[in-house]
């Protein structure tokens, strides 16, 4: 069996939560194979995947919401780059058409959450199983009139799947399909806390230890405004974030930030399902950074605060330094989720392949 991937490359958390689920899907099925058809890193692939084996195809099939910068939206540039990848799909699902068929194995398309994922699918007579939160045709209408054909576009093609798999803090997705709706789907440690504390020369005690990332474009954050909490120490993944503060440590990169969760007493961060999921599973509180502009963000705030420890902060509050560190976190409003979707999404993966 073939499952075959068509990944976003907005951002990494659609990956982790790929590689979360396809890692579990290798523990029930091992001779299975995965593709990745995204354009994210094969770096990032091989730290996210770990012992698991993996294909990479190195394809685009989404725009998502191009960004100024980490809590920023660009919709102009997300137009034009839409037109684009358009003119450009019927060549990339030739291309990738003629590549599956000539693997002559039996075949299961999942997109996370990709629209176009629908035109392959289709040309191969596959079933198709969509895995997410969110739809861009969700995050495309609130940007006003210039997006509605989008948005109604990426509706079209999300009916036309098999299934969906529906993670936690979804938004809306009446697309009229099968629905699984699974618990929290985090990255599993591999490292031991202990030999990393002493790999990285940690000598702050866990509350006072705080993980600090702000996705994959990042986001830069003046040295002094780390320096003054000189009680705490900031741990980081993000090289812009790399600005020579005495108190900071750079995350090495064959060391993904979860792996440092134990060592934490909160993580700083803005809004983005993955580092919810693994701080959630994982016990830790997140200091939360609002984000404009972009749909998801109201509906990760208010499970934040449903379902987490939790302080939210401005960006002028980030960048004037009131990073609110003295003060206790907030305890939900409702129980905790559920951990395991990472299985369970796994298992559905395996019924519907086996069944196709």
């Amino acid at each position: 069996m073939l499952i075959y991937a068509c990944v976003s490359g907005h951002g990494y958390g659609h990956g982790s939560r790929v590689a979360s689920v396809l890692s579990a899907l290798h523990r029930l099925q091992p001779d299975w194979r995965l593709v990745l058809s995204t354009p994210l890193s094969a770096s990032f692939l091989r730290l996210a995947f770990g012992p698991v084996p993996f294909e990479h195809r190195p394809c685009r099939w989404d725009v998502g919401v191009l960004q100024a910068d980490a809590l920023g939206s660009d919709p102009a540039a997300t137009l034009v780059a839409l037109e684009a990848l358009e003119q450009a799909l019927p060549q990339q699902i030739a291309a990738e058409q003629a590549w599956l068929e000539q693997q002559r194995e039996p075949l299961l398309v999942l997109a996370d959450v990709p629209p176009a994922a629908a035109d392959l699918a289709r040309a191969l007579g596959a079933p198709l199983v969509f895995m997410g939160n969110f739809g861009w045709d969700a995050i495309y209408g609130p940007l006003g009139p210039a997006f509605a054909p989008w948005a109604a576009a990426a509706t079209a093609r999300y009916r036309q799947g098999t299934a969906l798999i529906a993670c936690p803090f979804a938004m809306a997705m009446p697309w009229g399909l099968p629905t699984t709706a699974v618990g929290l789907t985090p990255g599993r440690p591999r490292e031991d806390s202990a030999g990393l504390r002493r790999r990285l020369r940690l000598e702050t005690a866990r509350d006072h230890t705080v993980l600090v990332g702000f996705g994959g474009m990042g986001l830069a954050v003046d040295r002094s405004l780390f320096e003054a909490w000189p009680q705490h120490h900031f741990l980081a993944a993000d090289p812009a974030l790399d600005c020579g503060a005495t108190n900071l440590t750079r995350i090495p990169g064959d060391v993904r930030p979860l792996e440092l969760l134990p060592l934490c007493g909160r993580v700083l961060t803005k809004p983005g399902y993955s580092t919810y999921c693994e701080a959630m599973a994982a016990g830790v509180g997140l200091q939360v950074v609002r984000r404009d502009g972009f749909a998801e963000a109201p509906v990760l705030e208010q499970a934040l605060q449903r379902h987490s420890w939790h302080r939210l902060i401005s960006r002028d509050q980030l960048q004037q330094g009131d990073w609110q560190l003295d003060r206790p976190l907030l305890p939900a409003t409702e129980a905790p989720l559920a951990d395991g979707g990472d299985r369970q999404a796994a298992e559905r993966l395996q019924a519907l392949a086996c069944n196709r």
